[in-house]
């Protein structure tokens, strides 16, 4: 796992791209605009990252292969929404767990936070069983554009 940088971009336009339909079976679509538009989107998302109020990292393969991202947004009084996408040709073999393990860990250490929350979709059991692996428990209902949707939280102790 490393921190989001200016020359992950290339590698992370293809990631993004390579996964669309894949990502849009269980999450709400990009959009086009996010690609035509994604060399200004990606500079303000470095630009957010100085500010402190988001983390965002990239899991690159020994190999050199970005296949996926673990973010933590709107940072704010020692909490933050964690979210993560895992690409189709790594999926299935414990990456988004490892990935939810060393975030909080991370999140905890290095960023000083004490809560993490996520949310998921009913539709998306895998990221349910990610979340619920690494300690998060479901707290509420609610609706994520126009579907139905579950938030989880995990607290963030020296004992998680």
């Amino acid at each position: 796992m490393e921190s989001l940088r200016a020359d992950h971009a290339p590698a992370l336009l293809d990631f993004e791209r390579r996964n669309r339909a894949y990502f849009a079976r269980t999450v709400p679509d990009r959009g086009d605009a996010y690609f035509t538009e994604f060399a200004a989107r990606h500079r303000a998302l470095l630009d957010e990252q100085e500010t402190g109020l988001c983390r965002f990292h990239v899991l690159i393969t020994r190999e050199g292969e970005l296949v996926g991202r673990v973010n933590l947004v709107d940072i704010e009084d020692g909490s933050a929404e964690l979210g993560y996408r895992i690409g189709e040709s790594a999926a299935g073999r414990g990456l988004a767990t490892a990935a939810v393990a060393e975030i909080c860990r991370v999140a905890q250490s290095t960023y000083g936070l004490t809560r993490l929350v996520a949310v998921t979709t009913p539709d998306n059991p895998g990221s349910m069983a990610v979340l619920r692996r690494n300690g998060f428990t479901q707290v509420e209902t609610l609706t994520i554009d126009g579907r139905p949707g579950i938030r989880h939280e995990r607290p963030l102790t020296p004992a998680n």
